[in-house]
């Protein structure tokens, strides 16, 4: 295969590899089971293609790039995707953070030009939501909010992007897809695009088991602000993981496959090799699909998960 020449950064977004996993899916030999790799994208997560979308078309409708400040709630990739952007773009950013999100992933951001303001970390990422809005209503014509919660364009990133790749990739032999809910954007959007296949194919959403939890970026629905583009019937299933789970499949994925990938991605996989176990020992086959989020090295330090303490 020829390396691709590209004009900009942005252009390196998308077509992220598929990876087989053979070691940590060995109790279901008959079933495939698939890594897709989206820290492969230049922001180093799945959130490089809705923020992208996001930015690419408030610019073409003529929000965004005409001296307004781009600002958006996060918990930590979706912003460094918009400080990447932002830089490339020439759009000036600023986000509303929870003050406990990761190191590496405020010194990212900052890295590329990015202003950061916190908002109070026991109050997670609706927190921050809340706290972006009310900046926005103070000061409208200063800000281009996207909201990542409510913009139509971040499901559509992984209805255009994502599902087709994987579709692409796999095609009929394609039976499970898993993702986690944040935002939501991901499941929803790639969901209705494999809904769309000629051969059925189940999705299934992956939660933290309970509303205090250590799998950063993931959702705990029945007690969170549930965003406006999530649809569950764009979905078959939730799944629902605790740390541990999601903790001991990351580290297992480091040791077993050599991917350091990040707890939500650890809890993607988890749910998907128990899918593959279940279809291994009712059907004798399938093929799973997991969304690996996001690299390891973002969650090193100074954030500290132990069985008794969240913080």
């Amino acid at each position: 295969m020829r390396s691709r020449r590209l004009g900009s950064v942005t252009e390196a977004v998308g077509n992220t590899p598929l990876v087989r996993l053979d070691r940590v899916a060995r109790e279901a030999p008959s079933v495939e089971v698939y890594a897709k790799l989206e820290f492969a994208n230049p922001g180093g997560s799945v959130k490089d293609r809705a923020a992208l979308r996001m930015m690419t078309k408030a610019i073409e409708e003529g929000k965004l790039g005409t001296g307004k400040i781009l600002i958006d709630s996060t918990s930590g990739n979706t912003g460094v995707a918009y400080s990447i952007f932002g830089a490339a773009l020439g759009v000036p950013v600023r986000l509303v953070m929870p003050s406990n999100v990761t190191k590496a992933r405020k010194d990212i951001a900052r890295a590329f030009g990015t202003e950061i303001i916190y908002s109070d970390p026991m109050e997670g990422s609706d927190g921050a939501i809340r706290y972006v809005r009310e900046i926005v209503a103070k000061d409208p014509e200063t800000y281009f909010y996207p909201d990542q919660y409510s913009n139509p364009h971040n499901p559509l990133a992984h209805y255009h992007g994502t599902g087709a790749e994987i579709l692409d990739a796999l095609g009929d032999r394609l039976t499970h897809f898993v993702a986690g809910i944040g935002t939501s954007g991901t499941i929803v959007g790639t969901s209705r695009r494999l809904k769309e296949h000629t051969r059925k194919v189940r999705c299934v959403a992956v939660e933290p088991t309970e509303a205090m939890h250590g799998l950063e970026g993931l959702k705990h629905l029945p007690s969170s602000l549930v965003p406006a583009i999530h649809d569950s019937s764009a979905y078959d299933e939730t799944f629902r993981v605790t740390t541990e789970d999601g903790w001991d499949m990351a580290d297992r994925l480091a040791r077993e496959e050599a991917l350091l990938v990040g707890h939500s991605s650890g809890a993607n996989v988890f749910a998907a090799v128990e899918i593959a176990k279940k279809l291994h020992e009712t059907v004798g086959g399938g093929c799973v699909v997991a969304i690996v989020c996001d690299r390891g090295d973002r969650y090193f330090a100074p954030m500290k998960w132990e069985k008794r303490y969240l913080w």
